[in-house]
């Protein structure tokens, strides 16, 4: 562990890039016809993924950083599905023939919020308006609290073979804390029901830097969890932003770790996954050696998107729902973020895009260089360059920075070769962040770096 680094470098608010250029530099300037024009390009043998946003849970946990709304009736999720179902067919028209499908992932927001009935409706859309391949991964992520027995089995019933459980901490100060209290027992109930149910992947999602919480805390939560033998973990830092989430207002800033209590969290477990036999994939995933996510990390086949590390090699990414976001080959569309304006924007047969990002040469170019550090820890600087048409010694964009991570010892460049040193992986944020040229006009946006 390296604390000094932490100190040195853990209050620098920096993206967590799992897209370049990141959200903040979305424009109206990307329109409905553009993302109607992208779609028409997709070729028929292109595989694609589909993200599905499901923005509302039955309480709101002060930590939360999704966009998502508080209900308690069902009434509303029935309109938005409906509405997600619509917007599919319009995507799908759009598209002119039933694209190929690699992945689904439902997230939220709570998307077991839905009925049983509800959801088997929806995904039988998606299967009917897409070609959705017979070895594709269909994930939904699950509140443990919210997962009724009828439920689960509906997932298994309509092919969901991955389920990321959020867990955040087992620690009961911690989950007073944060407006979230999950026993161990509901979330080894909800495991069982999947399993028994046929969804086999099982993720665990865990928080640190959390108000309330220690080294000691976090280990106790890994330890409990383990006792489930989850296929992987992420183990995300709590990005505290109450200037964009006001329910994070409702957190007493003055009991969050500092930097160096951050890194010793995080570190710490990562090291008990690492014991416990799992392999570090990136900076925050953790998978069994035999997952497909680590198998795309030995063979240098792992991606990075926004819904952090994946082995999904898909180039086009469909994004259904308010606020979801999506990615084409010419760049990023976005959807309405309120439910009204998206149901809106549906009802009247019309794509729900309310900004995007129209990518040039150069963005292309820097995506890839980050993309390769966060995933790889390393990236060839000199045959990237080549292969963009790039000079590489403008491939740097803040020298100061770069220049202080190699006098520090985070960073080796070797003969065009950037590598960050065993033991500073957590600072991987840093490092790639020197070769983003938009960060300037938008750091107060984004969480701190460890």
């Amino acid at each position: 562990m390296r604390p000094d680094l932490a100190q040195s470098y853990g209050r620098h608010r920096l993206p967590r890039y799992t897209s370049y250029p990141t959200a903040p530099h979305f424009s109206a300037s990307v329109c409905e016809s553009d993302y109607q024009t992208w779609l028409r390009s997709l070729g028929a043998r292109q595989s694609a993924s589909i993200y599905v946003h499901v923005p509302f849970c039955r309480n709101m946990c002060w930590c939360c950083g999704c966009h998502t709304s508080i209900t308690k009736r069902h009434e509303p999720i029935a309109i938005y599905v409906a509405g997600l179902r619509t917007e599919a067919y319009l995507v799908a028209e759009t598209v002119g023939q039933r694209q190929p499908i690699s992945h689904i992932h439902f997230g939220g927001g709570t998307p077991t919020i839905m009925t049983p009935e509800t959801f088997a409706d929806l995904i039988g859309s998606l299967r009917y308006w897409f070609a959705v391949l017979p070895d594709a991964e269909i994930a939904v992520e699950i509140d443990p609290r919210m997962l009724s027995e009828p439920m689960a089995e509906a997932l298994g019933y309509c092919g969901v073979n991955r389920a990321s459980l959020g867990v955040q901490s087992f620690d009961p100060v911690v989950q007073r804390a944060i407006n979230r209290v999950q026993s161990f027992a509901e979330t080894a109930t909800s495991v069982d029901r999947l399993r028994r149910a046929g969804v086999g992947r099982i993720s665990f999602d865990l928080l640190y830097g959390l108000p309330q919480q220690t080294v000691s805390s976090c280990l106790n939560t890994v330890a409990k969890c383990l006792e489930l033998h989850p296929d992987r973990f992420s183990a995300y830092g709590y990005a505290h932003i109450p200037y964009f989430k006001k329910h994070q207002r409702k957190i007493d800033e003055s009991t969050l770790p500092d930097s160096v209590e951050r890194h010793l969290q995080s570190e710490t477990i990562a090291e008990a996954l690492v014991d416990a036999g799992y392999v570090r994939v990136g900076i925050d995933h953790f998978a069994l050696p035999d997952d497909n996510l680590a198998q795309a990390r030995r063979e240098g086949r792992l991606r990075r998107n926004f819904q952090g590390y994946t082995d999904d090699c898909a180039e086009a990414l469909i994004g259904l729902g308010a606020s979801a976001i999506g990615r084409m080959e010419q760049g990023f569309v976005a959807n309405a973020v309120s439910t009204k304006d998206y149901l809106a924007r549906i009802t009247g047969d019309r794509l729900a895009t309310a900004k995007g990002y129209l990518l040039t040469d150069d963005d292309r170019f820097r995506a890839e260089i980050i993309e390769r550090i966060m995933c790889d820890m390393a990236v060839d600087l000199s045959e990237t360059s080549r292969r963009h048409g790039r000079d590489p010694r403008l491939a740097v964009v803040d020298h100061s920075r770069l220049d202080s991570l190699i006098a520090d010892g985070v960073v080796v460049i070797d003969d065009g070769r950037l590598s960050v040193a065993s033991g500073a992986e957590f600072l991987v944020r840093s490092v790639a962040s020197a070769f983003d040229a938009h960060l300037p006009r938008s750091w107060a946006t984004h969480s701190w770096a460890v």
